[in-house]
């Protein structure tokens, strides 16, 4: 039953985001997994809609920040303002009290107001005036980043990127894709019109059930070994984090949901790998940042049991 609501959302999100099902199945293993979700690529190519669309499919409330250099941690929080009819302060809820929450351009904030994120995506609770406020359950953050070489940007320093279970692009449609696009109506109004594919009873659901998907003690060693690898390896400046390990286990779990099955195999662990680890590393040669493929390219040594 659980899968047919799987398929379901995949196929609804598949309508409005053409010739990508690779990248929208990535993006539902991050949410199914409870992890939060970072997308690399220049402008226009989809981004913003597929994370209206994600949430409108599986009815989670959305809201947009827009990130820009001005923006404070109060613009996302929100703050405690002072009403004088009543002579006392009044919390102001920000944008963060969503479900779904699209942080785009977020490299283009400065370095404190990105940081504002680090508690609601590590602890789903923010502090404020000496409070803590929960966050909606479930709560989920996609996040859009500009290419680094472009001008404005502020690069997302590790500890933020840690906390991203994946990094993906979508990249530029194929032709046919892409002649959809052209002579279609206007995708971007589309999720305002969809129905819930399921609803967010159903997606807690099929959370849990990813973490009743099994992974023998075998892979569990494997994810170590790839831990380890990293830590140890002359390829990389620094090793993947105990956070890392915890982000592979959960993604591969989902996949493995994904694909109907109640165990993880080695290649679930092995495809998820690029999308996992690489915004993770850093490598000492002078390969590009983006090559996902060259970064982990170190990691496939590691013996599969």
């Amino acid at each position: 039953m659980m899968i047919q609501h799987i398929q379901k959302t995949l196929k609804q999100i598949n309508h409005v985001i053409y010739g990508k099902p690779q990248q929208i199945k990535l993006a539902f293993c991050c949410l199914l997994a409870r992890g939060h979700l970072l997308i690399e690529d220049v402008p226009g190519v989809g981004k913003t809609v597929l994370s209206h669309i994600l949430a409108s499919s599986l009815g989670l409330n959305f809201n947009r920040i827009q990130f820009t250099s001005d923006l404070l941690p109060a613009d996302i929080l929100g703050s405690a303002v002072y009403e004088p009819a009543n002579g006392s302060f009044r919390f102001h809820a920000g944008p963060i009290f969503n479900q779904v929450i699209l942080a785009d351009e977020i490299n283009r904030a400065t370095p404190k107001t990105q940081s504002a994120l680090l508690e609601a995506m590590e602890e789903q609770q923010v502090s404020i005036e000496g409070k803590t406020r929960p966050l909606p359950k479930p709560f989920f953050v996609i996040a859009t980043q500009n290419p680094g070489h472009q001008i404005g940007t502020f690069p997302l320093p590790e500890s933020q990127l840690d906390r991203f279970l994946m990094c993906l692009e979508l990249g530029y449609p194929d032709v046919k894709a892409e002649r959809r696009i052209l002579a279609g109506e206007n995708r971007r109004h589309v999720p305002e019109t969809h129905e819930p594919a399921i609803d967010p009873e159903t997606l807690q659901q099929l959370q849990q059930c990813v973490e009743r998907v099994h992974m023998s003690e075998a892979l569990l060693d494997y994810v170590q070994a790839i831990l380890s690898f990293s830590r140890t390896s002359p390829h990389y400046l620094t090793g993947l984090s105990p956070r890392a390990g915890l982000a592979l286990v959960h993604a591969a779990r989902a996949w493995a949901l994904i694909h109907d099955r109640d165990h993880v195999l080695p290649e679930d662990i092995q495809q998820l790998l690029p999308y996992v680890a690489a915004h993770r590393l850093h490598s000492i040669s002078k390969m590009s940042a983006s090559n996902r493929t060259e970064i982990i390219a170190p990691l496939t040594e590691v013996a599969i049991p």
